[in-house]
């Protein structure tokens, strides 16, 4: 039984260093493909911390002071005048590269512990 408990605890910790390896790597790959005009955008990209406790943690990769464009940017939008600015999506594609790089690095540290 406490060979069990310790491989639970390693999991765990492999689980949450996979985590934070990936939301690292989502951030970088936000920053790397947004838009820039002034470059404050690109900039704001951080990753916050929400819960941690012993068998889990919660992340949320997030622009800190521009969140209000971030959907205008990903999406498009309307103008002012009439017609629409085109989406430049850079989030999503991020979202679903950080899913796959998270599963494989689980695979990975599960299979090596």
């Amino acid at each position: 039984m406490d060979e069990l408990e310790k491989y639970a605890d390693l999991a765990a910790d492999d689980l949450k260093d996979a985590v934070k390896e990936t939301a690292a790597s989502v951030r970088k790959d936000i920053q790397a493909n947004a838009p820039v005009d002034t470059g404050k955008y690109k900039k704001s990209w951080s990753v916050k911390n929400v819960h941690e406790d012993s068998e889990s943690i919660d992340l949320v990769v997030h622009s800190k002071n521009r969140y209000q464009i971030a959907h205008l940017l990903e999406h498009g939008h309307a103008k002012r005048g009439g017609g629409r600015v085109p989406a430049k999506p850079h989030i999503a594609s991020a979202e679903e590269r950080g899913n796959e790089k998270l599963v494989q690095t689980i695979e990975q540290k599960l299979k090596g512990s």
